[in-house]
């Protein structure tokens, strides 16, 4: 069995086109995920999925290894299957979808979200939440929410503020979806030819889609948090977590 982490890098990003050639501390964004994704140690290979040959220019600069993949993808799920077909994965092999913009990505995380589909080969896939310690994001659109049953599968991912105290004073744990998932890539085919959820494109998370056709979601919780790159300014403030 394989395991290679697939890095989904577009270009033209709406609100911060080039992103992943921006720079953090001198290093190109993309070149942290990668390298923070090498270090796991967990996976075979480490592949940038890509349809830009600036960003395959860079990957290739830094001694990377990338994949050009068809512009008509819709999502980054379906960049990762091109790229595992591209590889001649088999039906048992994992692959784990790193989103690109997240330069902290810790190494433990992608150990982490492996796990379960190594216990257990029924799982369709699995994915990182991190416990919120920011107040800002209970309540930011921008950080998507998390509610699991006992068993750690996932009941629901939302923009909004789940669960919702209805009482004043009523104290809860709120969970933040980290945008990391593994899966094999027989079941990654299969979603991938799933039509677009009535919910997926309510809130535009692609991981509702799974939930809405009845598929199962293991959530896994992890200590390492890795906040996204969305706009420029963002740069600033991951800079100075760095610093």
């Amino acid at each position: 069995m394989k395991i290679v982490a697939v890095i989904p890098s577009r270009y033209g990003s709406t609100r911060f086109p080039g992103k992943p050639l921006a720079e953090i501390c001198g290093i190109p964004l993309i070149q942290r995920v990668y390298e923070n994704c090498m270090k796991s140690g967990a996976v075979d290979a480490v592949v940038v999925a890509t349809d830009d040959q600036r960003i395959a220019d860079a990957v290739s600069g830094f001694g990377g290894r990338f994949m050009m993949t068809g512009e008509e993808n819709r999502s980054g799920s379906d960049r990762a299957a091109e790229t595992g077909r591209k590889l001649g994965l088999s039906d048992e092999d994992i692959i784990v979808n790193v989103q690109g913009d997240q330069p902290l990505v810790h190494p433990d995380c992608i150990r982490d979200v492996i796990q379960p589909l190594l216990e257990d080969r029924t799982l369709d896939m699995s994915t990182l939440v991190f416990k919120i310690v920011d107040e800002r994001e209970i309540t930011d659109p921008k950080d998507v929410k998390t509610v699991f049953d006992n068993n750690g599968m996932a009941l629901y991912f939302s923009r909004a503020t789940i669960p919702f105290p209805r009482d004043p004073g009523t104290k809860c744990d709120f969970y933040k979806h980290l945008g990391v998932y593994a899966y094999s890539m027989k079941f990654l085919e299969s979603f991938c030819k799933l039509p677009e959820g009535i919910l997926e494109n309510i809130e535009k998370l692609e991981q509702l889609r799974a939930i809405e056709y009845g598929y199962k979601i293991k959530t896994v919780i992890t200590e390492h948090d890795s906040p996204e790159v969305d706009l420029p300014e963002d740069i600033v403030r991951i800079e100075k977590i760095l610093s």
